[in-house]
């Protein structure tokens, strides 16, 4: 495995194919608050390229296309609060896109146990390391074990992927789930402008 790490954008170039593995690092849950730090960025081919930015201009023309690229599908797990992240300091909406936990949940009926580490675990049988989960993500040098925790939580999801799309289909929930993909931006809009808790669907 291979890390790379940039400042401030992607080179020029890159070739990520017609699916790329994304997640983000900031400094808190809270997007208007909390400042987007890191992206990661994997091709499913075991290497992981993260870009830290620097936190003020957020001028980063080659990231901003690459979520915007129609060609490209963006592999998320729990893409409600990146895709937030993302629009809310780049400035762009992502699509199309595709989120590992809510293809969990749609097939994954049986637990309640949804997260990243778990699903690695259960289905690619591979113990993930969150020890660096709650670091400083806007340390201005990243030490080796950030850099590794970071990379892990790509590296894994286009195969996490694959598994999904074969129970999605088994279970006949294709559609369904493309239809929760596709809502994903606008679920993030609804939660910056501060419908992050209450259900517009509800009576």
């Amino acid at each position: 495995m291979a890390i790379k790490l940039y400042k401030g954008d992607l080179p020029p170039g890159l070739d990520f194919g017609n699916a790329v593995a994304v997640d983000t690092e900031t400094l808190g849950l809270v997007p208007r608050r909390d400042k987007l730090c890191l992206v990661q960025l994997s091709a499913g081919d075991g290497n992981a390229h993260l870009v830290q930015l620097d936190r003020t201009s957020y001028d980063a023309p080659n990231l901003k296309a690459l979520f915007t690229n129609p060609a490209v599908t963006k592999i998320f797990h729990y893409a409600r609060f990146d895709v937030a992240v993302i629009k809310y300091y780049l400035g762009v909406d992502t699509a199309p896109l595709y989120c590992t936990k809510i293809a969990s949940k749609l097939t994954r009926t049986y637990t309640d146990r949804h997260g990243l580490k778990d699903l690695v675990k259960e289905l690619l049988g591979i113990e993930l390391n969150k020890q660096q989960q709650s670091s400083d993500w806007g340390a201005h040098m990243l030490s080796d074990p950030q850099k590794q925790y970071a990379a892990q939580d790509v590296l894994y999801l286009h195969e996490l992927k694959s598994r999904l799309d074969n129970m999605l289909s088994r279970e006949g929930r294709e559609a369904v789930a493309r239809a929760c993909f596709d809502f994903i931006p606008t679920r993030a809009a609804l939660d910056l402008s501060g419908w992050t808790e209450e259900d517009v669907f509800a009576h």
